[in-house]
């Protein structure tokens, strides 16, 4: 059987998709890089946006026009299907997350060795991930993963250890992904600065990165380690904003921080960071959000040192409570805001590389394409080489051009 794996979303959806790939490696299926070799299609699907579903309707169809190929769509949307995927054209199976003997077992194929499985490599060349929970005990107004993906679950420390081994014997990098990574431990009272201290004094030789992660959750020990430790843990982070706004940040159910103590967080880093990557996600248009709200959001991301913005145009989601939230934001102010949120991070992306232009970094190969190698900084840039310039390392001192 010819597979062929497609991806929507986050870090921890194409962590999953790994695992499940190496499964149908265990069973005997082939990974073709073509759908229209495909004998059968799987699709990780994500929930964030209403706009990721109709992003995956419209694949699911495209796949079906290719050829003769059956699709399974696993995954968050899958999990909240009410039918509508089901119904899609040549889709033999909707399996709810990622699990890879159901996900098999949907394909017709054995289910047993999946459960031998091990990720031990991917098919990038130096970087690898490392998902360390699942779920999310919050209640974000906009978000259904809680829903799809259900309450926060932490792996254990010795299994997460083992895992990290083994992928050290292949990667560089290890990133540390999830849903909700700052509460890692808290179901069996342990954290997630621990866990990385854990994983820097088993595997010193890698380099581990953070995924998203919640400024405020950013406690003293992990503090330490992206001060102290640069050579094991890179020097950035991607800490959600989502709003500027106190009142917004309300509405969104984001209690546990506010604009004042985020920044204070991130301030208080900054200061002892010499380089230090940072980015954000933030909402334009969330419902009830007015221009003040909205100014707050620049004002904020002006004042703090961000490198780069993940910036959403809210769409509403029908099984989201933010759907049911009132004043809604015209389509066309959403735009006009999210121009404006992209121009500042494109802004402050710029200002940032030319900060750094000419300064060494610690790189990481993470790709190779037409005469190039693509080489990833401890602080989150990208820097391209020339292959005759490359001596083969996976990791080396590269200067920011």
């Amino acid at each position: 059987m010819n597979v062929y794996f497609h991806t929507f979303g986050c870090k921890a959806n194409q962590y999953d998709t790994e695992r499940v790939r190496q499964a149908f490696d265990a069973s005997g299926a082939t990974v073709v890089d073509d759908p229209a070799l495909a004998d059968l299609a799987v699709i990780n699907s994500c929930t964030v946006t209403n706009e990721s579903e109709v992003k995956l309707r419209r694949f699911v169809r495209h796949i079906a026009k290719l050829g003769d190929a059956q699709t399974v769509v696993m995954g968050c949307a899958a999990a909240l299907d009410d039918g509508t995927i089901a119904k899609l054209p040549s889709v033999r199976a909707v399996v709810p997350n990622a699990d890879p003997v159901l996900v098999l077992r949907a394909a017709g194929l054995d289910g047993v060795r999946a459960q031998q499985a091990a990720p031990l490599h991917s098919r990038a060349r130096s970087r690898a991930l490392l998902k360390i929970q699942d779920g999310c005990d919050e209640h974000c107004t906009f978000c259904a993963t809680t829903l799809a993906r259900g309450n926060n679950r932490s792996r254990g420390v010795s299994e997460l250890i083992e895992e990290s081994r083994l992928l050290a014997g292949h990667h560089a990098e290890i990133v540390l992904t999830g849903v909700h990574i700052g509460m890692y431990g808290q179901d069996a009272e342990r954290t997630l600065g621990r866990l990385l201290q854990d994983l820097i004094t088993a595997v010193p030789h890698v380099r581990f990165r953070l995924g998203s992660v919640e400024a405020t959750e950013v406690d003293d020990t992990l503090a330490r380690l992206l001060i102290e430790a640069p050579r094991n843990l890179a020097a950035h982070l991607h800490a959600p904003l989502q709003s500027g706004s106190n009142r917004i940040l309300k509405r969104m159910g984001r209690h546990w921080y506010t604009a004042e103590s985020y920044r204070a967080r991130i301030e208080w880093l900054a200061e002892r960071l010499p380089v230090f990557g940072l980015g954000a996600d933030v909402i334009a248009g969330f419902p009830g959000e007015t221009g003040e709200d909205h100014d707050s959001s620049l004002a904020l991301l002006d004042a703090l040192p961000f490198t780069y913005l993940h910036v959403f145009p809210f769409s509403v989601r029908p099984d989201a409570p933010a759907a049911r939230l009132p004043g809604p934001v015209p389509p066309e102010v959403i735009r006009e805001r999210a121009r404006a949120l992209r121009e500042l991070g494109d802004a402050k992306t710029a200002a940032y590389r030319r900060r750094r232009r000419g300064q060494a970094a610690d790189g990481v190969v993470t790709g190779r394409q037409k005469g190039q190698i693509e080489v990833m900084t401890e602080d989150y840039l990208s820097v391209y080489l020339d292959t005759d310039r490359w001596d083969g390392r996976p990791r080396f001192e590269v200067t920011v051009n």
